[in-house]
């Protein structure tokens, strides 16, 4: 099985376990939505603009964080139960996870997709605004889930998972960051080489 086949495998299988009886199926449906796009965006756009192993393979992990968190919501996630009993919190985190994965892995594609179109060089400057965009990208989630909540009403607790925090949508945002900065720390160089792979082979052919 090649890389693609197991790619659409493993996303296929984890989704639908994700959509047998999720916990609300409204929930469900917002909090999947984001990976049901992507997907079919990619492997459009596979053939003309091919992204790095490490891009594809994070975006794999983005989307099963999403559907953990629509099968179970992200305030009921039964690990995370535990954790929180064992550190004596009484606030179910996975919400916190998936923030984190919202700065780290959109920051990977961006950063991509930035260097491959030449807009800024890899360095400071890129660093800089791939983390600009991780954030612009976090407080935009937090708008869509603010929209949600009025057009819904209380129908849109579970997706907005605050669980009586009052600082819920600050700290979401500082998670991102934090995913972002990460993300560039630990595999830009990684990351570079794909690139650099890439690029050698769209030569050889």
């Amino acid at each position: 099985m090649n890389y693609k086949m197991a790619w659409i495998a493993i996303f296929l299988i984890v989704l639908a376990w994700s959509a047998i009886n999720p916990a609300d199926r409204f929930t469900w449906w917002l909090e999947v939505l984001p990976a049901l796009v992507a997907a079919p965006l990619l492997l459009l756009t596979r053939q003309r603009f091919p992204l790095t192993p490490l891009v594809y393979g994070l975006v794999l992990i983005h989307c099963c964080v999403l559907f953990v968190g629509g099968h179970y919501t992200y305030a009921e996630v039964p690990l995370f139960d535990t954790l929180a009993q064992w550190l004596g919190s009484e606030r179910n985190n996975y919400d916190k996870v998936g923030h984190f994965a919202q700065g780290f892995i959109p920051a990977m594609l961006a950063r991509e997709i930035m260097l491959r179109q030449q807009a800024v060089k890899p360095g400071a400057w890129c660093a800089f605004f791939v983390t600009c965009f991780a954030l612009a990208f976090s407080a935009f989630y937090e708008l869509i889930e603010w929209w949600v909540a009025v057009a819904s009403g209380e129908g849109a607790d579970a997706f907005l998972g605050t669980q009586g925090y009052v600082w819920d949508t600050q700290s979401d945002m500082l998670l991102a960051l934090i995913g972002a900065l990460v993300a560039l720390a630990l595999l830009s160089r990684v990351q570079d080489k794909q690139i650099a792979r890439l690029q050698a082979n769209a030569v050889a052919r």
